[in-house]
C-alpha cells in the first residue's frame, strides 16, 4: 500500500486512501484489458515476457553443469534471479513514476506493463489461423502453426490431433496465460503479476522433464505448479458456468472434470482442459501422454471457436467472481 504523503491533498480529502487504491487498481486492470482487447501484444523489442525469455536463454546455457546437486542450485538461483529481477524493477519503475511523475501517468504505465503479462487477443490470433488451415484442407499449414503454441511434436498429427492441441492450448492457456495473472494482480498488484509471468515463462524454457533440463528446471516447474494451483482450480469451476452460459453442456463439464483433472502429469492443467473437452463433448489427447473426455462429437474447427468463447466467458466470470471479490475484502481489511 501507498503512505498518505504519496496522494495529493485534495484527492485525499475526497476520498479514503483505501478506496483511491482500489480505483486506482480496478482502472489499470481495465485499461490493460482494453489495451489487449484491442491492440494486442506490443512489438517484441519492447515486450515484457520477450525480455525475461532472451534473459532466460542467455541465462540457462551459462549454467548448466555436470553436477546433478550444482545445477539442480543452479536452477534456484536461476529462477530466483529471474523472478526478482524482474519483480523489483517493475516495483521501483512504477513507484517512481507514481511518486514523482503522477496518478494518470502511472495508470497508463502499469497497464501496459500489466497487459503485457496476460495475453487474450493472441490467444485467439494463434489458435484461429489453424481452424481456418484445417477447413482448407492444409494439413501441413496447421501443423506448423500449432507448433507455436504447444511443446509436443506436431509433424505427424493427424487433423483431429491437430485440433485437440489447439483446444488444449486454450484451454490451459485460460489458466496460465490469463486468470492466474489477474489473481496475483488483484492480490499484491502489477509487481505480483510480472512475478508469475516470470515464473511461467522460466517453466516453458526450462521446466521440461527431459534429460537436458531436468535438473537445471526442477525447481522452476515447481513454482510454476505452486503458483497455479489456487487459479486452475477455481478457472475449472467457472469454466463450468461459463460453458452453461455459451450453451454447451456444463454438466458434463463437471462430470469430466471430476473424472479426469487427474490425468495429466501436471497437477493443475488437466483442471482446465479435463472441463473443457467434457463442456464441448469432446475428447482431448496428446499422443503418448493423456486422453481427456469422451468422444462424444468428432473434433471439428469449429470447436476451436467454441473453445475461444468459453475461455472469454471464464475470464469475465474470474473477474466479476474473484478478482473483483479480493479488491474489495484487501480494501476492506485495510481500513
Amino acid at each position: 500500500m501507498l503512505s498518505r504523503a504519496s496522494l495529493p491533498l485534495r484527492v485525499e480529502g475526497m476520498f479514503s486512501l483505501e478506496m483511491v487504491e482500489l480505483a486506482t487498481l480496478v482502472a489499470v486492470l481495465t485499461l490493460a484489458l482494453l489495451i489487449d482487447l484491442t491492440l494486442g501484444e506490443p512489438p517484441e523489442k519492447i515486450h515484457l515476457t520477450v525480455w525475461i525469455g532472451t534473459l532466460v536463454e542467455f541465462l540457462r546455457a551459462r549454467m548448466k553443469s555436470k553436477g546433478l546437486n550444482i545445477e539442480k542450485l543452479n536452477g534456484i538461483l536461476l529462477a530466483s534471479f529471474v523472478v526478482g529481477l524482474f519483480a523489483i524493477s517493475g516495483y521501483f519503475t512504477l513507484l517512481i513514476i507514481r511518486q514523482y511523475i503522477g496518478l494518470v501517468v502511472y495508470v497508463i504505465a502499469a497497464a501496459f506493463f500489466l497487459k503485457q503479462t496476460f495475453a487474450i487477443k493472441s490467444m485467439e490470433h494463434h489458435t484461429v489461423p489453424i481452424a481456418t488451415a484445417i477447413e482448407k484442407r492444409d494439413i501441413e499449414i496447421a501443423r506448423g502453426l500449432l507448433q507455436h503454441i504447444v511443446r509436443r511434436d506436431t509433424k505427424n498429427l493427424s487433423e483431429q490431433q491437430v485440433i485437440s492441441g489447439a483446444v488444449e492450448s486454450i484451454a490451459e492457456g485460460t489458466v496460465d496465460g490469463i486468470t492466474s495473472v489477474i489473481f496475483y494482480f488483484v492480490l499484491a498488484g502489477v509487481p505480483s503479476a510480472i512475478a508469475f509471468r516470470a515464473i511461467s515463462t522460466l517453466d516453458s524454457m526450462v521446466g521440461y522433464k527431459d534429460q537436458e533440463y531436468a535438473n537445471l528446471g526442477w525447481f522452476s516447474a515447481r513454482l510454476d505448479t505452486i503458483a497455479n494451483y489456487i487459479p486452475a482450480r477455481l478457472t475449472a469451476l467457472l469454466m463450468v458456468l461459463a460453458a452453461w452460459l455459451s450453451g454447451e453442456s456444463w454438466k458434463n463439464a463437471y462430470r469430466i472434470l471430476s473424472r479426469d483433472k487427474g490425468k495429466t502429469d501436471s497437477l493443475n492443467a488437466g483442471w482446465s482442459m479435463s472441463t473443457m473437452a467434457g463442456a464441448l463433448g469432446v475428447q482431448l489427447e496428446k499422443p503418448n501422454c493423456y486422453m481427456l473426455g469422451d468422444a462424444n462429437e468428432e473434433l471439428t474447427p469449429r470447436h476451436i471457436t467454441r473453445a475461444l468463447r468459453i475461455m472469454k466467458l471464464t475470464v469475465i466470470l474470474f473477474i466479476a467472481f474473484i478478482a473483483i471479490p479480493i479488491l474489495f475484502a484487501i480494501t476492506l481489511a485495510c481500513r
